[in-house]
């Protein structure tokens, strides 16, 4: 009985390998076609994940990532004990959710309105110059940007002075750049934000407009009773994506906005800038990877706890 029961488990698992290579060869130009996406993810995605252990370890160039020698959490206590972990944690946070909150809102309302220009040379011309700052480096935007809040050569203090007012210098004024940082990054990101909520509105089925023009809906009435909640999925689950990176700063542009000026870093100081001032002044890249592993692991948590809310809402939103 016992035989026969192996023989009948053996014949089942030989003929799932069977279907297994035979779909293997069935589609083998596809899997060609996905090899190279597959080995590019695995090089730069997957293995560069085994340098974790740098976090745990007090490296050396002379032992490298493998042989240097363990320290256990010893590269954690910079971050904590420096005073800042609190400060820079805090404006991260916040900024990121300034960005997501703002910038979806921004997003969904510019695809919307070019979905509803009907010249279409004129809609067009509007997503060409919104798309256009996507590609500006962050390095032009910081000379934009001292070129608008400069003391002296600053468009903005030009005017201010010009109708009798006295100077602002912006780059003292800690309080004015959660406002300025914002704007830049809204600037730079709504066109090309925007494309995943413009295809969206675009896969909408046009019998459900022409059904809502025939009971009368306004304009308004179908944005907000059609075009919204039909890409609201569309909506929560690039939500949920974003969630995800929540803990981490726009090194780029916190860094090229604001630089070395310590007179900001209470308003403008994130954990990334932070990190490479540490690195550079300490040439310490396992406190650099513990950081790094911190904030992994809260972006990891926080896309948890956001997916399982979601879930509570509507199962068919959540990723996973």
């Amino acid at each position: 009985m016992r035989n026969t029961l192996g023989r009948v488990v053996f014949k089942m698992k030989n003929g799932k390998v069977k279907k297994f290579f035979k779909k293997l060869y069935r589609y083998r130009i596809f899997l060609l076609m996905l090899a190279p996406a597959i080995i590019y993810t695995l090089i730069f995605s997957y293995y560069p994940m085994t340098g974790i252990v740098l976090a745990f370890k007090k490296y050396t160039y002379k032992g490298g990532i493998w042989g240097s020698a363990w320290n256990g959490f010893e590269n954690f206590k910079f971050f904590f004990q420096s005073g800042q972990a609190w400060t820079v944690t805090r404006n991260t946070v916040l900024y990121n959710i300034m960005f997501i909150i703002v910038g979806t809102f921004t997003q969904v309302a510019v695809a919307v309105f070019l979905t509803e220009i009907s010249n279409s040379r004129f809609r067009k011309l509007t997503q060409s110059m919104m798309f256009l700052p996507y590609f500006i480096s962050w390095v032009i935007v910081g000379v934009m940007a001292f070129n608008i809040f400069s003391s002296d050569y600053g468009f903005m203090n030009r005017i201010i002075t010009f109708f009798g007012g006295e100077k602002i210098t912006f780059y003292t004024k800690p309080q004015y750049w959660p406002f300025i940082i914002l704007f830049f990054n809204i600037w730079k990101g709504v066109g090309y934000g925007s494309v995943m909520y413009l295809a969206a509105i675009m896969g909408i089925d046009t019998s459900v407009y022409e059904a809502a023009a025939i009971d009368g809906a306004n304009v308004f009435q179908r944005i907000f009773r059609v075009t919204i909640p039909m890409i609201m999925p569309t909506v929560i689950i690039l939500f949920l994506m974003s969630v995800g990176g929540i803990f981490r700063g726009n090194f780029d542009m916190f860094y090229n906005l604001v630089g070395n000026n310590g007179l900001l870093f209470n308003y403008t100081d994130v954990i990334d800038t932070l990190t490479m001032r540490a690195l550079i002044s300490s040439n310490n890249f396992g406190m650099a990877s513990a950081i790094g592993l911190f904030q992994s692991v809260l972006c990891f948590i926080t896309v948890l706890i956001a997916n399982k809310l979601v879930s509570l809402y509507d199962k068919d939103y959540t990723l996973f």
